[in-house]
């Protein structure tokens, strides 16, 4: 809201299609300096699947030395979510990259992890905490195992 709004003076004054394209371009400007909340959950999930990864595979490893009667069926369900995992990975960093969005993980400090990320020739620096990381993880693997979960049901409803 500008001060001319409301100001009954100024309401038949024209307005030239330059000055609006200018303010339009100055105001489209100002957005693209900072990171909207799509690239800063982007960011957060580039941060996360990797841990996220490390943690699947370290439980394969587990499984595949375990005597467990279902180790195949156990081994199979987290291949294949290991699979989605680096899938997702692999999408969010071309999107990153195609936005001109890195992330560079910088130093781990009372219980928060920092990361710098440089965009559109700015910086930020990203630090998450290790509970909210815990969460968030946990949260995206049961969204993994939902998803395979809902294939498996998927193709033997066929």
């Amino acid at each position: 809201m500008s001060k001319l709004d409301g100001n009954e003076r100024w309401k038949s004054k024209m307005l030239l299609t330059e000055h609006a394209e200018q303010y339009d371009r100055k105001q489209a400007g100002t957005d693209k300096k900072m990171m909207t909340t799509e690239e800063w959950v982007m960011v957060r999930d580039y941060i996360l699947l990797p841990h996220l990864e490390k943690i699947v595979q370290r439980s394969l490893n587990d499984i595949e030395y375990s005597a467990n009667v279902l180790k195949s069926l156990y081994l199979a369900a987290g291949t294949r979510i290991l699979t989605m995992i680096a899938e997702d990975h692999y999408r969010l960093r071309g999107e990153l990259k195609k936005r001109n969005i890195r992330v560079i993980a910088e130093e781990q400090a009372d219980m928060v992890v920092y990361h710098r990320c440089y965009f559109r020739g700015y910086e930020e620096r990203f630090g998450m905490t290790r509970d909210v990381m815990r969460s968030e993880i946990s949260t995206r693997l049961t969204a993994y195992t939902k998803e395979l979960v809902a294939r498996l049901k998927l193709k033997s409803n066929r």
